[in-house]
């Protein structure tokens, strides 16, 4: 495979051909269903193609991982891309439901703390990861009393498509084709249908869309200046144990919106270190979606995790990739629908190539889906944890 490097594509843009290329839309349940592919492209280095059938949209994205993992840092890695998702999804919320109330939200910024941990031992395929509950801070100015801010913040979390993942157990579904063979998946639960055909490597014949609406600067490594970096560095709450606990993973994201609507985040991550990201997100095209950024997530972390055990415990995997179902309903605010929201659980095809037998097939990908952070953040019950920092407006 050619790595990103040398592919000379932007690492996000909307794909032109997306359908004509062999990417088909889902079906739509829920009013919000997405199909991820992705592929490995070496290394820990992939690309995700990921089409929205509730807006027609295709957005590619590329994926790296940091140094500790043996990645090269070129692009974000997959919490990135869930953190990034998420603080988006809640945004629209928040900005919805106060619309709704007539309480306007003045110097808004929303902070978001995600935390993973892991246990047993990744070599011998004993180790289990999992989540913890994410933390939301909302700061804004804002003529209203606390109690009746939180109650807005509560209601906008709740109304957030991802928190039907998040909320209840929702261990994903699976489909595993090995050697071009389809088996019943023995360790994880299995997915009641026939999987997609063997999908090829069609990323190739992807053409980027020539009249795209996406704004300058989707994805950026952070930049470390300016007003913007001032103000994401007062968001920092955690303490040095914290930031050097190579035990864990914490993302601290951080998400405000520009003056033309845009939703500017700044991602950092403690433990182990990753580089530190910049991206934008928008419903409209200009920027990736939350949802879309929500499943690409979902999609490359299962992805890494499968590549990383089979490098580490030396099984001759020669080739893997998935094709990924999220559905979701619209947002209970932003979308119109006035309920809380509702997630369908994640339905994954996944296609290896091997040297070996059935039974290292079905170990890679028990082990993968046992240490995905994003499997388990949607297979635990994981309640959110919200907070509103008021500040009284200037008279």
């Amino acid at each position: 495979m050619t790595p990103l490097e040398e592919i000379g594509e932007p690492l996000y843009y909307i794909a032109a051909n997306a359908s004509e290329a062999g990417f088909l839309s889902p079906p739509n349940p829920f009013g919000q269903s997405l199909r991820t592919w992705v592929r490995s492209l070496g290394g820990m280095q992939k690309e995700a193609l990921v089409v929205n059938a509730a807006t027609g949209t295709a957005w590619r994205f590329a994926c790296d991982e940091g140094e500790h993992l043996g990645g090269f840092n070129k692009a974000p890695n997959p919490l990135t891309y869930l953190s990034a998702g998420m603080i988006s999804s809640y945004m629209n919320e928040v900005v919805a439901v106060s619309q709704q109330r007539e309480i306007e939200l003045g110097s808004l910024e929303l902070v978001l703390e995600n935390k993973y941990y892991r246990e047993g031992d990744f070599r011998k395929g004993t180790m289990n990861s999992g989540a913890l509950p994410p933390r939301l801070t909302v700061n804004c100015e804002a003529d209203t009393d606390d109690s009746t801010l939180q109650t807005l913040l509560y209601e906008a979390v709740a109304a957030a498509p991802l928190n039907g993942l998040a909320r209840g157990e929702n261990p994903g579904r699976f489909t595993l084709t090995h050697n071009r063979k389809v088996l019943t998946p023995a360790s994880v639960t299995p997915l009641d249908m026939e999987p997609f055909p063997y999908p090829g490597d069609n990323f190739p014949n992807l053409e980027r869309l020539a009249d795209s609406s996406a704004v300058p600067g989707l994805v950026n490594f952070m930049r470390e200046e300016g007003p913007a970096y001032d103000a994401f560095i007062k968001t920092r709450t955690a303490t040095d144990a914290e930031r050097g606990d190579i035990a864990n993973l914490h993302m601290h994201t951080s998400c405000v919106l520009r003056a033309d609507g845009v939703k500017h985040i700044m991602k950092e991550q403690y433990g182990p270190e990753a580089p530190s990201w910049e991206f934008l997100s928008s419903e409209d095209g200009r920027a990736p979606d939350a949802a879309s950024l929500i499943s690409a997530g979902i999609g490359l972390c299962f992805m890494t995790q499968m590549g990383r055990f089979a490098k580490m415990a030396k099984l001759p995997m020669t080739e893997y990739s998935i094709i990924q179902d999220t559905h979701f309903s619209l947002g209970g605010a932003s979308g119109g629908t006035g309920k809380a929201a509702v997630a369908k659980p994640v339905e994954t095809h996944v296609y290896l190539e091997t040297g070996a037998g059935d039974d290292t097939a079905q170990k890679i990908l028990e082990v993968g889906e046992r240490t995905c952070f994003l499997h388990a953040f949607c297979r635990d019950d994981l309640k959110p944890k919200v907070r509103g920092v008021r500040k009284s407006r200037a008279t």
